[in-house]
């Protein structure tokens, strides 16, 4: 009733040893960790340009300096801020914004130990709660 099969099957085994280069848990831990606080970093940098605070200047530049220690000495992107008009929905928008990236790199960097990561995220958080109201 049925043909034999003739030809080698297409579901057999990969090879055990795979052709391109894993990367460990740590490592992605890193890479997601860095793409969070400079991503946090650019939301903080137009949030610089619209409402120049020395908070907001300092914080900038310990992003700066966390995003850089986790690539590897190589130092983040940086865009030049936008000039937009000083309208605060938008600066609300800004403060939600960065209070989401600093939670979602405060969740990485407590589930990779790191401590200055993780000092540094629940401040941002903190602080942009406060911005927003949402904190005393």
């Amino acid at each position: 009733m049925y043909e034999p099969i003739r030809t080698k099957s297409v579901h057999s085994m990969a090879e055990p040893k795979p052709d391109f280069p894993h990367r460990s848990r740590e490592e992605e831990l890193d890479i997601r960790l860095a793409g969070h606080l400079t991503a946090l970093l650019t939301v903080t940098d137009e949030l610089r340009a619209l409402t120049p605070d020395r908070a907001l200047d300092d914080a900038a530049q310990r992003l700066a300096e966390q995003a850089t220690r986790l690539r590897d000495g190589r130092a983040p992107l940086r865009a030049a801020p936008t000039a937009a008009a000083t309208d605060p929905a938008h600066i609300a928008a800004l403060h939600q914004r960065a209070h989401t990236l600093a939670g979602w790199a405060l969740v990485v960097a407590t589930s990779r130990d790191d401590t200055a990561a993780t000092t540094l995220a629940a401040e941002r958080m903190r602080a942009h709660a406060t911005a927003l109201g949402l904190a005393a």
